[in-house]
């Protein structure tokens, strides 16, 4: 018989109940999010941070995003700790960044990863500083690479023998010797979807290992009086749940360290201080999934690392992390009103509810990128229905615009009711648009019973105002 997903059986499934959809998961859901209980104000209702989800609907609108600071701001100390230094853990802007983002990440002692020069622009308009910054790109203008010298960038990423010739044109003007990590590819795939996989020959990023001109590159750099090579980068995938990919990662790096002493000596290591791992640790988006456990994974990939500097006989460098997704991913939320739901009949006389939202693909893309699922809860009220399959979507002309595409949702959801997504704060709003105009939603940080908007909703005037007059 033919399965709708979640399980239901095509003609004749039988409805369970709604137990336990009005909790939250725990791993899922940001720390301090909590169903309020029938004593309190609004019973019933989802708050985060302490401030309840319906009192910022009601004051900011929907769709809107909630980051619990608290959350992310201990994601960043726990992730610190396991790397034995905070200078060691590099935010990775692409996730979600804003100036309130790039303080907290400031104040916890993290240092940045900025991947084009806007985002090194906001970094800096929110006084990071540019020494704690890695800027990468596979396309670095010569615009941006001199801005980023300019700024006095800690360590810019090279990804291309032309881009090395323009950096080295640029810090030679300046006057500078740039600090640089060279990024390889070490052929090491993680267990990821296709699109987010980053290291293996076939896609843009960096030099290969297997080719050599990885080890060519590094040897250009040391040749280069304007640069100086302080580590190697390398980027396997994202969502990676174990230590192994990297562990494998460090040793083929290692083995272009290795050759580099050969070549220039054991002095080299006096300026080669880092391992750059990158990032890509996994998180749990639903209740069936478990999200990575940081402090073991970093104890075996610091006990590797160890172990390969020391058959060579150099300093064991620090190992650098890129945590963007990690540390932003679970501290927030997305909040939608419920609009038009329809009832589509699927086969043999079974329906599925289109539970319709007033976001969708523009807010979150992920889904219809990868088929991305999420956590989703009604959050003004708890809900008492019998399941049915429920498919729920946004509100843009695309029939692709789906936000979870199957699901078992209790059947006294209405229009009006808040209705949230968990782990949204990577790659959501980073990656909005405005198709069909909709304009993005705020974001607005909580903490300890406060709300306060750290970005504010965009409007039809901010659409206009791109809009240049033309002779009629």
């Amino acid at each position: 018989m033919p399965i709708l997903g979640n399980g239901f059986e095509l003609g004749g499934y039988t409805r369970p109940d709604s137990t336990g959809f009005n909790d939250l998961p725990a791993h899922v859901w940001p720390s301090t999010a909590r169903r309020r209980g029938a004593d309190e104000p609004r019973p019933g209702s989802v708050e985060v941070g302490g401030v309840s989800l319906t009192e910022i609907a009601e004051e900011y609108g929907t769709p809107v995003f909630v980051v619990d600071e608290a959350d992310f701001r201990s994601r960043c100390r726990a992730i610190a700790e396991a790397f034995r230094g905070s200078g060691n853990v590099h935010y990775a802007s692409k996730a979600f960044l804003s100036k309130a983002i790039a303080r907290w990440v400031r104040e916890e002692g993290l240092h940045l990863d900025v991947a084009s020069g806007n985002e090194m622009a906001v970094a800096l308009a929110a006084d990071f500083p540019a020494a704690d910054m890695t800027f990468h790109g596979n396309n670095k203008s010569r615009s941006e690479l001199s801005d980023a010298v300019s700024a006095g960038v800690g360590r810019i990423v090279l990804d291309s023998r032309s881009e090395l010739r323009r950096l080295s044109e640029v810090a030679a003007e300046a006057g500078v010797v740039q600090d640089v990590l060279v990024r390889v590819k070490p052929g090491v795939e993680a267990h990821t979807h296709e699109f987010i996989a980053t290291a293996h020959e076939d896609q843009k990023f960096g030099f290969s290992i297997a080719s050599g001109s990885a080890l060519a590159a590094a040897d250009a750099v040391e040749a280069d009086p304007n640069l100086r090579l302080v580590g190697l980068h390398c980027h396997i995938g994202s969502q990676i749940v174990d230590s192994d990919g990297f562990i494998l990662a460090a040793e083929r790096v290692f083995g272009v360290v290795e050759q580099l002493v050969a070549r220039h000596g054991v002095e080299i290591s006096e300026h080669f201080t880092i391992l750059d791992l990158g990032g890509g640790f996994g998180i749990a988006y639903t209740a069936g999934e478990q999200p990575l456990e940081v402090a073991p994974l970093a104890d075996e990939i610091l006990r590797a690392v160890e172990e390969l500097a020391q058959r060579i006989g150099i300093p064991t460098p620090h190992v650098a992390v890129e945590p963007g997704r990690a540390i932003v991913g679970p501290s927030m939320v997305t909040v939608y009103e419920v609009g038009t739901l329809k009832d589509v009949t699927v086969d043999d006389g079974v329906t599925r509810r289109y539970l319709s939202v007033d976001g969708g693909m523009s807010d979150n893309i992920r889904p219809a990128l990868y088929r991305s699922v999420y956590d989703g809860r009604v959050v003004n009220r708890e809900v008492s229905g019998s399941r049915i399959p429920t498919r729920v979507v946004g509100k843009h002309c695309e029939s692709g615009d789906i936000l979870i595409n199957d699901a078992a949702y209790p059947d006294d959801i209405v229009e009006g009711d808040l209705f949230a997504l968990a782990a949204t704060g990577a790659y959501c709003y980073a990656m909005a648009s405005r198709y069909n105009m909709l304009t993005r939603p705020p974001v607005v940080s909580v903490k300890d019973g406060a709300a306060t908007q750290i970005l504010r909703r965009e409007t039809v005037q901010d659409l206009l105002s791109l809009e240049c007059e033309t002779p009629r």
